[in-house]
C-alpha cells in the first residue's frame, strides 16, 4: 500500500513527509485491522513533521483522527466485529499498571503508545489499533465530519474541563482552529459566554457564526474579565497575555503538546489573586466517551476542508501557512493502492 511518513523532520514546505510503500499491516493479539476511510489533519502532526515533536522512529506513518471500518480481527478481540465503524484517536496504549493508570490518570501514563508517533497512524490506507483503545462512532456523524472530533474534539474536551470554567461563565479561546472550534460549540451549549482572539480573519468570522459573543485579534483584550481561558495557538506569547484576561480566581489551561517559549510572567499582574496557568497533557479514554455522547447529544458539527489522500503534504503545509478554516481531513484512500508490497 502507498502511505506517507516522516522522512527528515524540518519546515513543512522543505517535504518532509514523503510517498512509502509498506505490506498491508496483519493485526497481532487484541488488534483489529483498520481499514481508513478518512483521517484528520492535526497541528500535532505538523509538530511531528517538523520536528518539534521529535519522531520516536524514522518513517512513521502520521494521523490519529482515523475513521475506518474494521477489516480484520487479529486473536483475541473480543468487543468488536468486522464492518464495525470505528474510530482510532492519539491514545493508541497504556501500561496499566503505573499508579497514574490505577487511579484513573492514564493520560499521564510512564509508558503511553500514541497514534501516528509510536506506532503507525493514518495517513495510509490502513492501519492497526488495539481494540481497547478505539471508539465505535455514532451512525449521525459521516466520516468526513467525525474524524476532527477524534483528537481536535477530544483534547479540546479534556482542555475545557482542566480550565475549570464555572457554569455560565466567561471564557476566552486564544487560536481558533479545528480543536477550538468543536470546544468552542460545547462551552456555548453548556451555557458560557465565549470571547474568540485569533488573528484569521477567517476564524473570525466562523466564531460569530457559531454563536460566540466577540471574536478579535489574537492580541486584544476581550471585551470583559475571563473566569477561564484556552490557549490553542502554540504561541507562548500569549500566555501573559491571556493570564492578563483572566479575572480573581481564573485558570488558563494550554491545550497543545508543543508551546514556543513563554516570556518572563510578573506575578503580581499574571498569577496573583490565585489565577493559574495550566497545562493539558493527552486524555483518557474516559474523555473521549464522554466527548463524543455530548458531542452527539448537542449536535457538534466540525467545519471541514477536505483534501484526497495524495495531497496530504499540502494540507500539512496548508494548516502550517493558516489556509485551514475548520479542520483539514484527508479523504480519498485509493483502495487499489492497498495491495501487499515490500516495505520501504
Amino acid at each position: 500500500m502507498t502511505a506517507w511518513a516522516v522522512a527528515t523532520p524540518g519546515p513543512i514546505d522543505g517535504g518532509p513527509l514523503e510517498r512509502v510503500t509498506r505490506a498491508v499491516p496483519v493485526p497481532g493479539p487484541r488488534q483489529v485491522r483498520l481499514r481508513v476511510s478518512a483521517c484528520g489533519v492535526c497541528r500535532t502532526d505538523l509538530h511531528l513533521c517538523e520536528g518539534d515533536l521529535a519522531p520516536r522512529r524514522r518513517l512513521v506513518v502520521p494521523g490519529h483522527e482515523i475513521v475506518a471500518v474494521v477489516d480484520e480481527l487479529g486473536p483475541g478481540v473480543v468487543h468488536l466485529r468486522v464492518g464495525d465503524r470505528v474510530g482510532a484517536a492519539w491514545l493508541a496504549g497504556t501500561c496499566g499498571e503505573c499508579a497514574f493508570c490505577r487511579d484513573g490518570r492514564e493520560n499521564l501514563c510512564t509508558a503511553p503508545t500514541f497514534t501516528g508517533w509510536d506506532v503507525d497512524g493514518g495517513y495510509a490506507p490502513y492501519a492497526l489499533a488495539h481494540e481497547e483503545y478505539v471508539y465505535v462512532l455514532p451512525d449521525a456523524v459521516d466520516d468526513v465530519h467525525a474524524a476532527p472530533l477524534l483528537c481536535a474534539g477530544i483534547i479540546g474536551f479534556r482542555s475545557l474541563r482542566r480550565c475549570e470554567l464555572p457554569p455560565g461563565g466567561r471564557l476566552g479561546i486564544y487560536g481558533f482552529g479545528g480543536s477550538a472550534h468543536l470546544t468552542a460549540q460545547i462551552a456555548l451549549a453548556e451555557g458560557a459566554t465565549v470571547h474568540v482572539m485569533t488573528r484569521s480573519p477567517e476564524a473570525r468570522e466562523l466564531a460569530l457564526a457559531l454563536g460566540c459573543a466577540s471574536a478579535s485579534d489574537a492580541a486584544d483584550a476581550p471585551p470583559e474579565r475571563l473566569d477561564a481561558a484556552l490557549l490553542f495557538a502554540p504561541v507562548g506569547d500569549l500566555v501573559p497575555v491571556a493570564l492578563a484576561a483572566l479575572d480573581r480566581g481564573g485558570t488558563l489551561a494550554v491545550a497543545g503538546i508543543h508551546l514556543s517559549d513563554i516570556p518572563v510572567l510578573n506575578y503580581q499582574r499574571h498569577l496573583f489573586e490565585e489565577r493559574t496557568l495550566r497545562s493539558v497533557t493527552a486524555n483518557t479514554r474516559s474523555d473521549g466517551r464522554e466527548f463524543l455522547e455530548l458531542a452527539a447529544r448537542f449536535e457538534i458539527t466540525a467545519t471541514v476542508q477536505p483534501y484526497p489522500f495524495e495531497r496530504a503534504d499540502e494540507a500539512l503545509a496548508d494548516l502550517a501557512h493558516d489556509r485551514v478554516n475548520g479542520a483539514a481531513v484527508l479523504v480519498d484512500f485509493d483502495a487499489e493502492s492497498a495491495a501487499p508490497t515490500m516495505d520501504r
